[in-house]
């Protein structure tokens, strides 16, 4: 019963007391009318328009009369109002833990702060850890897919029940075994959705034999985009032969794909002529790795012997050609490339000062020094006229993309482009039908026609294909299922994007515990 509503500058504050005339012992559930004492305790409740609310309760002190009990005193309760040992009213702890799972210690302190309820980030932290453990229904199909607590230092596995579309537990590592106990306790499990992994793959023979597993369609799609990238790369003197021998079918007006390359009609020399430093670079370390593993020396001994990362060496070493090499070194994007066209038109128009040229395209949005303009306008010099922008070769990512995208939502310009480069390279135009016909498999869910696809792929000198291939031998019977199946880790992945978040929301510091509380619970 409120007594008496005080408002003062901190807030309002409620004064109370229970109106029941005994209470019951929460021990032996007896109830006792005999009063050993008083005192008063101090409750913070919701805000009201924004101003701190505390109830003063006035409560007793009975003593149980119960001589088998083990308890001689208890303190009477406010139904819905108090519990044992609480500060927090039933309806503020709840707000409080909402504030907690949604943002945690130090944003959640502040945002409660701007309500009206002042409270500490590590009392935050305290409901946070408190809530319990929610009871796992029986999953019939579950998504596993594994995310990163320091990039490159430790990772997490995250298991998600593709049915009800929510996660329903996270586990520390990314290794075989912890997948494999869990899954010893739900062998309700009959589909698990997960990548090409080795781990998972073991965790899953090993803790759920009676599944099927199914590898994701779209980790499928990305192996089979990377396999295509080396290969357009291992073959990108093929495509640039054939943008030097011909011309392009009159393109659209104002498209400005053939207009964005510098006037160098090689791209591994620069202005003057000479061959690029980092092209001399690629080549000297191309030659000094190769001829170390010829020599039988390790990865790690090479890294010690030429004094190069890891990373670096590997992808040296895993090279087939050196023209792959070259593709990534020698076609980088340049700062200039959007203004190019530009710079062509009013070198046509008469106008030769550098000065007004760079002027111009800073007006157009240019962050470049005049320097770079000049370089550019260099050879310009020698003719009276601009040359034509040369028609120089695309991109490898940009020749990936025409190759992996629908023919039906290519553009006509990059339609003809394509099939100028089928044209002029057998390989490629392979590895065109090969993609056409695997993402027909993709649509259509016809997994069974996978391993004659594979063996047309070996028939063809694709060796990145190859690769490709093997790998897929080794897990054919998930690979078959993931190509035959509607199921996919699509959601696995949504949910790895909130994981992200809730990372960011904590600065990354959050541990283990708190971080798989507020996945959980974020659902």
């Amino acid at each position: 019963m409120v007594e008496l509503v005080e408002r003062t500058v901190s807030g309002i504050t409620l004064h109370a007391r229970v109106r029941a005339a005994d209470g019951r012992c929460p021990h032996c559930g007896s109830s006792s009318g005999r009063v050993h004492g008083r005192y008063l305790r101090r409750l913070s409740d919701a805000a009201v328009s924004g101003a701190r609310v505390v109830i003063e309760l006035l409560v007793r002190r009975f003593r149980c009369l119960n001589a088998a009990c083990a308890a001689v005193t208890f303190v009477e309760q406010a139904a819905g109002l108090t519990s044992p040992h609480a500060r927090f009213t039933f309806l503020l702890r709840g707000m409080l833990t909402s504030i907690a799972v949604a943002l945690a210690g130090r944003p959640g302190s502040r945002l409660a702060a701007a309500l009206g309820v002042p409270v500490a980030k590590d009392t935050l932290l305290r409901l946070l850890r408190a809530l319990p453990e929610e009871l796992v229904e029986p999953v019939r199909v579950l998504g596993v897919d594994d995310f990163a607590l320091r990039k490159g230092d430790s990772y997490a596995t995250i298991l998600v029940d593709l049915e009800r579309r929510r996660p329903i537990d996270v586990l520390p590592g990314r290794e075989a075994e912890p997948l494999a106990a869990w899954l010893r306790d739900h062998p309700e499990v009959e589909i698990i959705c997960r990548d090409r992994g080795g781990a998972y793959a073991e965790g899953a023979r090993t803790g759920a034999p009676q599944a099927s597993q199914i590898a994701d369609g779209w980790h499928l799609w990305r192996n089979l985009g990377e396999a295509v990238e080396k290969t357009v790369g291992a073959h990108h003197a093929c495509i640039r032969t054939v943008f030097a021998t011909t011309v392009p079918a009159s393109p659209p007006p104002g498209d400005d794909i053939w207009q964005l390359p510098p006037p160098a009609t090689d791209s591994m020399l620069d202005v003057c002529g000479r061959e690029r430093r980092l092209v001399i670079r690629t080549k000297e370390r191309y030659a000094a790795v190769q001829q170390l593993l010829a020599d039988g020396s390790s990865l790690e001994g090479i890294c010690r012997t030429l004094r190069l990362d890891r990373s670096t060496v590997r992808r040296f070493a895993r090279a087939t050609s050196l023209d792959e090499l070259l593709v990534k070194a020698t076609n980088r994007a340049s700062i200039l490339d959007p203004y190019t066209a530009h710079l062509h038109q009013r070198w046509k128009d008469g106008c030769r000062d550098s000065a007004q040229l760079h002027e111009e395209i800073l007006a157009l949005g240019f962050r470049g020094s005049i320097q770079t303009t000049r370089r550019y306008l260099r050879p310009f010099k020698s003719s009276a006229t601009a040359p034509p922008a040369p028609r120089v070769a695309p991109r490898p990512r940009r020749v990936v993309r025409w190759i992996m995208t629908n023919p039906g939502n290519l553009p006509d310009v990059d339609a003809l482009a394509l099939k100028e480069i089928r044209t002029g390279c057998p390989e490629l135009d392979a590895v065109n039908q090969h993609v056409r016909d695997f993402a027909t498999m993709m649509r259509d869910l016809t997994g069974s026609e996978l391993p004659a696809w594979m063996e047309r792929v070996e028939h063809d000198d694709l060796p990145a294909l190859h690769s490709l291939v093997n790998g897929l031998r080794r897990d054919q019977d998930a690979v078959i299922a993931g190509l035959s199946s509607p199921w996919s880790s699509g959601q696995v992945e949504g949910q790895n994007t909130r994981v992200k978040q809730i990372k960011r929301d904590g600065y990354g510091r959050a541990n283990f515990d708190l971080l798989r509380t507020r996945i959980l619970h974020r659902s």
